[in-house]
């Protein structure tokens, strides 16, 4: 490959990865500060705030794989993002679909649901978000029985789309990471940087 080229593929990688590398996307909230976290046992990079309001200080950790966060006044842990291996020769979609499957007790939803693009927010460049919809025939069925005046349970379960928040799918695949990952941004606007999260490769 001659020079031109290689310098045009390092252009090329660079602008489908995700803004990572740089400053946090948005300001720290009031009462909070920014701090990067790199956790290969996690499998990912991220920045995350840690919060003191004085009645209550709010803390995000890593724990095996996943990104947790806990309240000084009590409450226990909860998982707000959650990374997962790939297996040999898997895609992104392949594996986001095992997984579903795997946390999903209510297997007719694994059967009923579909795979979709997430429609949320623009992802950043060299992401892929993903969620999973009913498909034709169960949305028909909850046409029929959801009231207009009522949030709907979440239709796919807890690992699919979510009417009242923002939760989905990851894949980053010009990272070569080999992993996706499971986000689950909440209502309100989450303390850590969606934006800017860096899947990292599994360490051998």
């Amino acid at each position: 490959m001659n020079q031109k080229l290689l310098c045009f593929a390092a252009i090329a990688l660079l602008l489908a990865q995700p803004a990572w590398a740089g400053n946090p996307s948005r300001a720290a909230q009031k009462g909070c500060t920014w701090e990067k976290i790199s956790d290969a046992t996690l499998g990912l990079e991220a920045w995350v705030q840690r919060c003191d309001f004085g009645y209550r200080k709010i803390n995000l950790f890593a724990k095996q794989n996943a990104l947790m966060s806990q309240f000084s006044d009590g409450g226990d842990a909860e998982a707000l993002i959650e990374v997962f291996d790939l297996a040999a020769n898997e895609t992104p979609e392949a594996g986001i679909k095992r997984i579903f499957a795997e946390h999903t007790q209510d297997k007719t939803l694994v059967a009923r649901c579909v795979l979709k693009p997430y429609k949320g927010d623009p992802a950043p460049a060299g992401v892929r978000r993903f969620t999973f919809l009913p498909n034709a025939a169960l949305q028909k069925e909850l046409d029929k029985t959801n009231d207009p005046g009522d949030i709907p349970e979440p239709p796919c379960g807890d690992w699919g789309d979510a009417p009242d928040s923002i939760q989905y799918f990851e894949a980053q695949p010009a990272s070569g990471a080999r992993r996706v990952m499971f986000v689950r941004a909440g209502q309100d606007e989450p303390l850590f940087d969606e934006k800017t999260l860096r899947l990292l490769p599994p360490v051998h």
